[in-house]
């Protein structure tokens, strides 16, 4: 039986990241390597202030480093401008933001939809109503995000980011905002949903017991990159 070939999903080379404040210049990342696997699941673990949040944006291409470079599924993220990593993201990444982050504006349904009308992707309304289904929201349809619990939102938030089956999931502090049971089942819902969709899982968080939940963990101090340990 042939062994199954790991690929690599995302790479950090060399990262830094430095920013301009009235006292000089402040280091939020310092050299920072690594790479996740395809299908893996990666916990970025640290305090506040620690670089983590910095980091995923980095990763996602959210933002741009001042040294280094970010290979998102092949792609040097310093070949492409704003607009070009825009679509990348648009074509194989998710976000699940400890804020949820949903457009006030619009329904649950809306909020889910949104997402699949941008990528001109078949039957959105029966897709983004399916998948609020599978969240536990199928009552919740026509609510807007001020109706909704915060696990509700949250929930709607995880719906929308794998509505068009991203390739990547990144997730930041994605139970920061809600109490520990809450908080529970949606990490059960992230895991089952990461596990069915064979999706790549990049988490950041404070936790150290949702780390452990994942395959890798990288420990960020004070922007430093100080272990990885995998499974």
């Amino acid at each position: 039986m042939m062994n199954k070939v790991a690929i690599t999903f995302v790479e950090a080379r060399q990262l830094g990241k430095q920013v301009s404040t009235r006292n000089g210049v402040l280091t939020l990342l310092d050299d920072i390597s690594f790479t996740v696997e395809a299908g893996t699941s990666l916990a970025i673990l640290g305090a506040s202030g620690s670089g983590k949040t910095t980091l995923l944006g980095l990763l996602a291409g959210l933002d741009t480093p001042t040294q280094g470079a970010v290979i998102l599924d092949g792609n040097n993220l310093n070949d492409f401008d704003e607009d070009g990593r825009a679509a990348l993201r648009a074509e194989r990444v998710g976000f699940v933001f400890q804020n949820f982050q949903l457009l006030f504006g619009l329904s649950a349904l809306e909020n889910v939809m949104l997402p699949l009308e941008l990528a001109q992707a078949p039957h959105p309304r029966k897709t983004a109503e399916d998948l609020l289904a599978r969240v536990g929201l199928q009552e919740r349809l026509q609510h807007y995000p001020n109706q909704l619990s915060g696990g509700e939102q949250q929930r709607c938030a995880i719906a929308r980011a794998f509505s068009t089956k991203p390739r990547c999931l990144f997730a930041d502090e994605p139970t920061g905002n809600l109490d520990s049971e809450t908080g529970r089942r949606i990490i059960e819902l992230l895991f089952e949903l990461n596990s069915e969709l064979g999706t790549t899982l990049i988490m950041a968080t404070h936790d150290v017991k949702l780390s452990e939940l994942c395959s890798e963990q990288l420990n960020l101090q004070a922007g430093r990159l100080i272990t990885i340990r995998e499974d």
